[in-house]
């Protein structure tokens, strides 16, 4: 068995240290487990009380991912088995480690190279530094296997101009670098070769112990590595498609917006291709994205956190989220059979009722 998440603590020049965490689980593409959590969450707090350690790096091993969500699989497994226990416990711990992560006092950078999905994101936008390369592929896919975009994202994809948070929602469009700065889910695109020089740039603030303090310094620190790399990145199709994306959910229903995006047969690929997706995707999932983003407008994040438990847990034991995760991680067939099959079918009190703590 190899550790789910590595530490290690690196020295800086004036005798503090840098706390290291890498999401060890290469090949699954560093999918959150419960077992990751479990070894991240104890760290990431005792670090946070510990006065020599002044930042915190959170990183993917290897090339290909920061972390590509949720290990639902293996929650599959668990819903198939009955086994709700599990289930409760990997959204309740998750959703208390996106939290702290949000509100910690110290600087923590997260380095968001390469796939960055559902979980992922989660943990990438509750940083204070939050840093995208040149690979960054990131998406909210969740209407694809009956979920919907949860660690907080009812919070943060509120907090988007306009509405792409609802058009990123029930799309689950992929973007990429340019445009998770464009949306401020990301603050700064740094090169993807600069990850091995990263623990040295870090070693070298004059950290003060103070968290405000410390934060300002590395944004600095950060903002003059992004000047002095200057990376381009390729165009934000975000930015591209803002005035089409309006177009696309400047309506007063659910069934209206989902009929205008999937109905999309213009040239342009990118909108094609969330017009496919969502097409594909649960109906039931699509009315409980726009739902939860409508109840969390007005919500703190923590109430939003409660708010969302209530939701995964529900998830789990209503059929399309382990029918989605079967037909497109487990069997693979892309054939899912959802439950209602249409919108149509989808009522207010089915949706009103993920809103409730399980019985």
């Amino acid at each position: 068995m190899t550790a789910p998440a590595l530490f290690a603590l690196h020295p800086t020049a004036n005798g503090r240290q840098i706390g290291v965490i890498t999401l060890h689980a290469e090949k699954s593409l560093n999918a959150l487990s419960l077992a990751m959590i479990r070894a991240v969450t104890p760290t990431l707090l005792e670090w946070r009380d510990n006065p020599d350690i002044v930042c915190v790096l959170l990183q993917g091993a290897g090339e290909k991912a920061f972390c590509a969500g949720g290990d639902v699989v293996a929650m599959h497994d668990a819903i198939r088995n009955g086994d709700f226990a599990t289930t409760d416990a990997f959204f309740t711990e998750e959703y208390a480690l996106d939290y702290a992560i949000h509100t910690y006092p110290k600087p923590i950078l997260a380095w968001g190279h390469g796939i960055v999905m559902g979980g992922g994101l989660g943990l990438l936008v509750g940083a204070s530094h939050r840093v995208v390369t040149e690979r960054s592929r990131i998406a909210m896919p969740e209407v694809t296997i009956g979920l919907y975009p949860d660690v907080g994202g009812s919070w943060f994809l509120n907090r988007l101009p306009g509405r792409l948070g609802i058009y990123l929602g029930l799309t689950g469009a992929s973007f990429n670098a340019a445009d998770a700065l464009f949306t401020g889910m990301a603050d700064f695109a740094l090169p993807s070769a600069l990850r091995d020089e990263l623990c040295q740039e870090l070693a070298a603030i004059a950290w003060t112990g103070q968290g405000e303090q410390d934060k300002r310094l590395l944004s600095s620190q950060l903002r003059e590595l992004s000047r002095l790399t200057q990376l381009e990145l390729p165009p934000s199709p975000i930015r591209a498609h803002y005035d089409a994306i309006q177009s696309l959910t400047d309506y007063d229903s659910v069934d209206e917006m989902v009929a205008a995006i999937t109905r999309y047969e213009g040239a342009d690929e990118w909108l094609r291709a969330g017009a496919k997706k969502l097409a594909a995707g649960s109906p039931t999932s699509m009315r409980l994205i726009v739902a939860a983003q409508q109840r969390a407008r007005h919500l703190s994040l923590q109430q939003v956190f409660d708010m969302e438990l209530n939701l995964s847990r529900q998830c789990c034991r209503h059929p399309d989220f382990a029918e989605g995760v079967r037909a497109l991680l487990v069997e693979k067939d892309n054939t899912p059979r959802w439950s209602p099959a249409s919108l149509a079918e989808v009522d207010e009190a089915l949706i009103a009722g993920f809103f409730m703590p399980p019985q």
